[in-house]
C-alpha cells in the first residue's frame, strides 16, 4: 500500500505514542517499524567536537508539527549530496530529532463498491504503518557547521531547498560561536 500524504500525519498529536516494552505482552503494538534515518552525524565529527567550526546554520521550527522519518531521511540526503559537492568533507551535520511517535493506520478497502463491503470500525486502533518525530516550536531540526561567513551563505541555500520536505515552517539561523 501506498504512502498517504504528509498531511495525513503533519498535525501534533498533544500525546505522543511511543509504548515499547522489553515484556513482550505489555506492548500495545507487537511490531514497531524501524526508523528510516541511516545517520545523525556526518561530516568532520572531531573537528566540530574541537570547536573547529566557527559558524553553525540551523533549521529551527516555528511551529508544533509532526514530520515523518522518511521525510527526514530524504532532506538528510539532500543536504548531505549538496554539502559534500560544496565543501569535499569540510562541514558538520547533524540531524537533531529523533523520530519516536508510532503512526498508526486503520487500512479500509478502497475503489468501486467498497461501500457495501466494509464498513469499517469507528475509533479503531490500527496496525503501525511508520514512524514520526514530534518536533516542538523552536526545536532544531538540522545543524550544519561551516568554516568561513561566506559558506554560510551556500548553507542557508541548501537549506532553504528542503523546507519543503519538510512537513512544518522553518527559519534558517547563523550563529557564531566563541573560542
Amino acid at each position: 500500500m501506498a504512502l498517504r500524504k504528509a498531511i495525513a500525519y503533519s498535525h501534533k498529536k498533544e500525546k505522543p505514542y511511543t509504548r515499547r516494552s522489553r515484556v513482550k505482552g505489555q506492548n500495545y503494538i507487537k511490531a514497531i517499524p524501524p526508523s528510516k534515518i541511516v545517520k545523525f552525524l556526518m561530516g568532520d565529527i572531531k573537528k566540530f567536537d574541537n570547536k573547529g567550526f566557527p559558524f553553525n546554520v540551523v533549521l529551527k521550527s516555528v511551529e508544533n508539527a509532526q514530520v515523518r522519518d522518511v521525510a527526514l531521511e530524504a532532506a538528510r540526503q539532500h543536504i548531505h549530496r549538496e554539502l559534500e559537492l560544496a565543501f569535499k568533507g569540510n562541514y558538520f551535520l547533524k540531524v537533531c530529532c529523533y523520530p519516536h511517535h508510532v503512526l498508526r493506520e486503520n487500512k479500509m478497502i478502497t475503489g468501486a463498491g467498497a461501500d457495501r463491503l466494509q464498513s469499517g470500525m469507528s475509533q479503531a486502533f490500527g496496525a503501525a504503518v511508520g514512524i514520526a518525530a514530534q518536533i516542538k516550536k523552536g526545536k532544531i531540526i538540522f545543524l550544519v557547521g561551516v568554516s568561513t561567513q561566506k559558506d554560510t551563505t551556500i548553507v542557508r541555500n541548501i537549506l532553504q531547498k528542503i523546507r519543503p520536505k519538510i512537513a512544518c515552517s522553518g527559519q534558517i539561523l547563523v550563529e557564531q560561536i566563541n573560542k
